[in-house]
């Protein structure tokens, strides 16, 4: 398991619908290292913290694996890491393998698994189709927000060390699948 890329961003102005929308969806590469903080990550910032962000969604993960599934089916778009929103682009760490209570050490960072990432319309504004909610949700592929249990600093490349929690195991695909079955407003 490794950290294939770190991802991040500041909130900005869009015009979506007619409308003027502050999101921090847009993030972009870098090296590192990063120094990951309690709420964030260094040159990092959330938009709408009533949904993203905070202790329990400090740090967004994404499997990289899933970028060949999305290339596949979205060929016209452009899907460079972070292409999500997320923070952490990871390999060999996938939703069937991870649920809430489990902790990943990557460099000096502690984590903990907390819940799956349920897209809103930002993730439309992101990719600039109204079907890419649906699509997500379909698709299963949702990443998983981490709370941060120790500050320290990641990069690029990273070992992922991966500590099973303890008791039920309800994944995060598992999580996803049942949060996903409700009807979403577009």
């Amino acid at each position: 398991m490794t950290l294939l890329s770190i991802n991040v961003g500041s909130p900005r102005e869009v015009e979506w619908n007619g409308e003027v929308v502050t999101t921090g969806i847009f993030k972009s590469p870098i090296p590192g290292p990063v120094a990951v903080r309690r709420l964030n990550m260094d040159g990092d910032r959330q938009a709408d913290l009533t949904v993203h962000g905070g202790i329990e969604k400090a740090v967004y993960a994404y499997p990289g694996e899933h970028y060949a599934y999305w290339r596949a089916q979205l060929p016209e778009v452009d899907l460079g890491m972070g292409a999500f929103g997320e923070n952490l682009t990871t390999e060999g760490l996938l939703e069937t393998d991870v649920a809430p209570g489990d902790r990943l050490q990557i460099g000096g960072a502690h984590f903990v698994v907390t819940t799956p990432r349920m897209p809103c319309y930002k993730l439309q504004i992101r990719f600039e189709r109204l079907d890419i909610v649906k699509r997500f949700l379909r698709s299963g592929r949702s990443g998983f927000y981490l709370a941060v249990e120790r500050e320290g600093e990641v990069a690029v490349g990273d070992a992922i060390r991966f500590t099973p929690g303890t008791g039920r195991r309800v994944t995060i695909a598992e999580a996803f699948a049942a949060r996903s079955a409700r009807p979403i407003a577009e």
